[in-house]
């Protein structure tokens, strides 16, 4: 039976479902990461989810800190389950779930288990491939690494479409990203990064910070670095911070998050990959060669 016969059959709901499952949105993955923990990152995938939200995108945020989450805590939410309960078969991913500031939806992890810091390789990848059940859709998926280069970090980056990498004006950040890039390059091919600066003084401290990783990677290292921007100091963040909200929501005209929307309309037009990379990913059946499966089945 043909896909059209069978639509005309339907009550709206019905169709609406079965095109989803025909014709699949495609899902933009982002992991935010950074070598180095103190650096904003969570602050960063946090803003940068709620600013995608208010642009009326539909966005996932999972906290991939598993063993010491707070993307929950960070943005005021109560939440009953997370990944733990999902590992251990409790419950499904969508179960977890939990809404945020306009609309997002976010994926809360454990803190302070220590089981969930040793998870195998196979169950990180486990926990990839559980994002393909899911019903909701959305248009991004950010994932909020672990500070290192843990096991984690590893599997969910390489999952990603694209890898941003937060950095701030400390030897320190600047040393361990370059680690992390030199890892996900040399021993997993990655080779396209974003750089963000974050808690830079002014416009120019920001490109200072991409140019010092650029010069350092291409000496050594067979990657291409683009600039994603930079995010300026601001009290305005600490305060957002205090209240346990995003700055994008609780202070909308302050520098910082001026800048979060500067950044994330810039995210919104990152092209998706052309073809499978041939590592595992999140939401792959979404992006290349399910149509033609799902119309047979039917």
């Amino acid at each position: 039976m043909l896909v059209s016969e069978m639509m005309n059959g339907l009550g709206c709901g019905q169709m609406s479902g079965l095109q989803r499952m025909v014709n699949p949105r495609p899902v933009r993955v982002i992991a935010v990461t950074s070598g180095k923990g103190g650096v904003g990152k969570t602050n960063v995938s946090a803003n940068l989810a709620v600013a995608l939200a208010q642009d009326g995108k539909e966005v996932l945020l999972m906290d991939a800190d598993l063993g010491l989450a707070n993307v929950d805590v960070l943005l005021g939410l109560q939440t009953s389950f997370n990944l733990s309960h999902v590992i251990e078969g409790q419950c499904s991913l969508e179960e977890v779930m939990v809404s945020g500031p306009a609309g997002l939806r976010i994926i809360p992890a454990a803190s302070g288990i220590k089981s969930m810091v040793e998870l195998s390789h196979a169950e990180h990848a486990g926990v990839v491939r559980a994002f393909s059940e899911l019903s909701f859709n959305p248009d991004v998926l950010l994932i909020d690494t672990a500070a290192g280069i843990s096991d984690s970090v590893v599997t969910f980056s390489r999952a990603s479409h694209e890898v941003l990498v937060v950095v701030c004006d400390e030897p320190a950040s600047i040393t361990d990203a370059y680690a992390m890039i030199k890892i996900l390059n040399r021993e997993y091919g990655i080779h396209r990064f974003r750089i963000l600066a974050n808690m830079v003084r002014g416009a120019h401290e920001g490109h200072d910070l991409y140019r010092k990783l650029v010069k350092v990677t291409d000496r050594f290292l067979d990657v291409a670095l683009s600039y994603s921007g930079a995010i300026p100091y601001d009290e305005y963040l600490r305060r957002a911070v205090q209240k346990q909200r995003a700055v994008v929501e609780a202070y909308p005209r302050s520098k910082a998050a001026l800048a979060f929307r500067k950044v994330a309309r810039k995210a919104a037009t990152w092209p998706l990959p052309a073809q499978a990379s041939g590592r595992i990913e999140f939401f792959v059946e979404r992006l290349f060669g399910n149509t033609n499966r799902d119309v047979e089945t039917l």
